[in-house]
């Protein structure tokens, strides 16, 4: 009897996974095909990564309008005031400004901190007080302390007023005996206490009254300034302050220019002029003479120190 030959192994392994078998194989290739569709096929432009057109095509457009944004700014200046049109105000007219109060309710607050000593006093010792009338906000401007910390500052430089060894100043609180009140003032109160109800300008003074020293600071003025400063308020607030305390020292009168183009001398009316002829218009009977010398602004009594 003659044996029938083996079955192959591909034949054993169809009959026994009978259908499944010619479905593998099939299977196989479908999924090989996906594999090689994806990895092969090209990327959509609109998710393009970091390395694609997408990317670059934002980079170009980013560029271009940094050069857009680059070209206007160089196309554009800033205001020069040389180009604006004479803008000349009459001397009894306060600069363009913040608000200020018209009248206060003629009482005082002591504002600030104590304790700022400066000088050598060889003559004179100034012991003062910070204080602003009721009803006068200073806000604006800085508030209370700020107001009294620029005091300490202007009579604490070396410019100022203590570069005269004869003089010293100490602020001190209102229980220990101060000898001079710097007031910030309405300019009601201001006219009242410095005599200037016609006067059609606003101006600060000094005064003395029973023995102490009151310097009497416009609030108008301090939110303001004055035209002669060009805008420079801390300038023209430092001036206000070594001005009238200048008049407290005992500088009780005032001084002309004294040369054109010059440092305007602190105890010059530099809020109503630098020009010693429109000051003369305004009083001929002050110092100035009727010429007409003007000198720059200066806030300071010694404006070059020999030491700082």
């Amino acid at each position: 009897m003659s044996s029938r030959p083996a079955p192959s192994v591909l034949a054993r392994y169809a009959r026994e996974l009978g259908w499944r078998a010619y479905a593998i194989p099939v299977l196989l290739v479908i999924t090989i095909w996906v594999l090689v569709d994806v990895f092969t096929a090209p990327a959509d432009p609109g998710e393009t990564g970091a390395a694609g057109q997408a990317t670059e095509t934002t980079a170009t457009e980013s560029e271009d309008e940094t050069a857009s944004e680059s070209n206007d700014d160089e196309g554009r200046s800033g205001p020069n005031p040389a180009d604006d049109p004479d803008q000349q105000l009459p001397l009894n007219q306060l600069p363009p400004g913040g608000p200020y109060t018209e009248q206060g309710e003629g009482t005082f607050r002591t504002v600030g901190t104590p304790g700022m000593t400066a000088g050598e006093g060889e003559d004179m010792v100034v012991r003062f007080v910070v204080e602003v009338e009721d009803g006068v906000d200073t806000a604006g401007s800085g508030g209370d302390d700020a107001l009294s910390a620029m005091i300490d500052a202007t009579l604490s430089n070396p410019k100022g007023w203590t570069n005269d060894r004869a003089f010293r100043f100490e602020h001190v609180g209102p229980d220990d005996n101060p000898d001079m009140r710097i007031q910030l003032t309405s300019v009601g109160t201001t006219r009242e206490v410095c005599g200037g109800l016609d006067l059609e300008m606003e101006t600060s003074c000094h005064i003395r009254i029973d023995g102490v020293s009151r310097v009497v600071l416009n609030e108008s003025r301090w939110v303001r300034g004055a035209a002669p400063f060009n805008g420079d308020l801390g300038s023209y607030r430092q001036y206000l302050v070594n001005h009238e305390v200048g008049h407290g020292l005992g500088y009780a009168a005032h001084e002309a220019c004294g040369g054109e183009g010059e440092l305007a001398p602190i105890m010059m009316q530099q809020t109503l002029s630098l020009n010693n002829a429109e000051l003369h218009s305004i009083n001929p009977d002050e110092v100035y003479p009727d010429e007409p010398t003007t000198c720059l602004y200066n806030p300071w009594p010694y404006p070059r120190p020999a030491v700082l």
